[in-house]
């Protein structure tokens, strides 16, 4: 599995894909939390906190992580090297673990300079270092735990075409259906919005977000990158029956 994160990462950085993520991520947030005015605006908001980034992080996500995985396994189709990637002395796990963690460590490499947020914020704070560091670190978790879960479905849906603008717009739809059309949904049902919104990711990231990791939203988000790395797997075994 090693070989394979490892060949992942070398195929991100070695192509422009690698940077343009991570520099997409970065310019857009900036952009929207330091320049743009709005909502988002950190400077405007009058609160020493990264609310507006964690608010706009899954939505940035929901384009970005589909655009890293869709080439995935379409790719490997398209080339014809599927059938040599399963010939190869692995297991199906072990290749699509190989792939989900090098799209998932490519993400927190984009992550990592938000943290450079925090001290900016903390200094601007009156007085300096009035930060919420308990609803910080807990959306940083749960920001983890969401990029896992929109990777998985991103590597499942690249498996789905050779195409990579058709298993692009699959996994954007899927992520946002999960992100926020749970969410939505329960407001057209009010008498069952509770349970409807506790299906969707908003509804537990939220909740990491408050500061309080409670299990029941960990084994929510391990419970989806789990279902779909074994969707992926399912699917791949169908190609080389």
């Amino acid at each position: 599995m090693k070989s394979i994160i490892l060949r992942e990462i070398k195929s991100f950085f070695g192509s422009p894909i690698g940077y343009l993520v991570i520099a997409v991520f970065l310019i857009s947030s900036g952009l929207f939390l330091w320049v743009f005015e709005g909502d988002y605006n950190i400077l405007n908001s009058g609160f020493a906190d990264l609310t507006p980034f964690f608010t706009l992080a899954p939505w940035i996500l929901i384009f970005l992580i589909p655009a890293v995985t869709m080439r995935s396994f379409s790719d490997e189709r398209k080339q014809g090297t599927l059938e040599l990637l399963l010939t190869k002395p692995l297991s199906v796990w072990e290749i699509v673990n190989g792939k989900f963690f090098g799209s998932f460590l490519l993400i927190i490499l984009a992550i990592l300079p938000t943290l450079i947020y925090v001290k900016v914020i903390s200094d601007l704070g009156s007085p300096e270092g009035n930060i919420d560091m308990g609803s910080t670190i807990g959306s940083y978790f749960g920001l983890l735990f969401l990029i896992a879960s929109y990777s998985a479905i991103g590597i499942f849906t690249s498996t789905l075409s050779e195409n990579q603008i058709v298993a692009f717009i699959i996994a954007v739809f899927l992520c946002f259906i999960f992100y926020f059309g749970f969410e939505g949904l329960s407001t057209l049902i009010p008498g069952q919005s509770g349970i409807i919104s506790s299906l969707g990711m908003q509804y537990h990231f939220k909740s990491m977000s408050r500061g309080v990791i409670d299990t029941r939203d960990i084994i929510y988000f391990l419970s989806i990158s789990i279902a779909f790395l074994s969707f992926t797997v399912y699917q791949l075994k169908s190609f080389k029956a």
